[in-house]
């Protein structure tokens, strides 16, 4: 399987909205270093056969699947109901189009129904018109803990504590993927326990009361040992040439495009 980092920025991306000439406020990230321009977070996962699973919608979900020649998937798995992870439902009309059937959407019955009142009109049936002119998704509770399956594999979601709510981890065989999570409850850490390759959020150096920080990441890493480590959903402070230069080996900073292989998990 083929995971790509589609977005790899906290809620309000890097540069956020603002600064002196409207062009962005940019903390410590050098501006001219392109891996510091972060859209919101979100992956996909294509496996060997082809089927795919697109882990949330965020605002920039259009250009991202755009920039990285991303046209058809039959899943969409969302982590929680913040708009920085939805925001963008109604783009994957084009998605529908491609492929001529709605999607299926993975999501906790509270996630679900909080983006159904959203997005009302996107959980509409679909009707056998030849052109979808919104998008068209069919929603799928799954348990915030335990294993399921997305088009075709078996899936293994945890749960996270995201500050004041909760949001869903997601293992896909050697890989494992962490946004928007301060805290993991110890059923959690048993199944990343082997995990080769684990994104995970690291929002900032200092802590955070919903988002994970470096000292957290890295006593993480001491406990799960993946052979990689790759920080997501980064913020203003953390410049990508200073995380180049400092982090352990075995952690390395995230950017908007990043992909890498592993052998596709098990079939169900």
């Amino acid at each position: 399987m083929k995971v790509t980092i589609l977005g790899c920025g906290g809620s309000a991306g890097v540069p956020m909205l603002g600064g002196e000439d409207g062009r962005g406020i940019w903390g410590q990230c050098d501006p001219n270093e392109p891996r510091n321009i972060r859209s919101r977070a979100s992956i996909f996962i294509r496996m060997d056969d082809g089927e795919g699973i697109l882990v949330d919608t965020g605002p920039d979900i259009r250009a991202q699947l755009l920039a990285n020649g991303i046209s058809a998937f039959r899943s969409i798995f969302f982590t929680h109901a913040h708009a920085d992870h939805i925001a963008g439902l109604d783009e994957v009309r084009g998605i529908n189009r491609t492929i001529g059937q709605p999607i299926t959407a993975y999501a906790t019955p509270s996630v679900l129904e909080e983006v159904q009142t959203r997005f009302n009109y996107v959980f509409q049936p679909w009707t056998t018109v030849p052109h979808f002119f919104r998008a068209v998704v069919e929603a799928q509770p799954v348990p915030l803990h335990g294993d399921v399956v997305m088009s075709g594999y078996k899936i293994s979601l945890f749960e996270q504590n995201h500050g004041r709510i909760p949001s869903g981890g997601l293992r896909c065989g050697d890989f494992a993927y962490s946004t928007d999570t301060v805290e993991l409850p110890e059923a959690s850490f048993d199944v990343l326990a082997g995990v080769d390759t684990w994104i995970v959020d690291c929002f900032q150096k200092e802590p955070h009361s919903a988002h994970a920080w470096l000292e957290k990441v890295l006593e993480w890493k001491e406990r799960v040992q993946p052979r990689r480590l790759i920080l997501t959903h980064l913020g203003p402070d953390m410049d990508w040439a200073w995380m180049r230069d400092t982090l352990p080996a075995g952690v390395e900073a995230a950017y908007d495009g990043l992909s890498f292989t592993l052998p596709d998990p098990e079939k169900a």
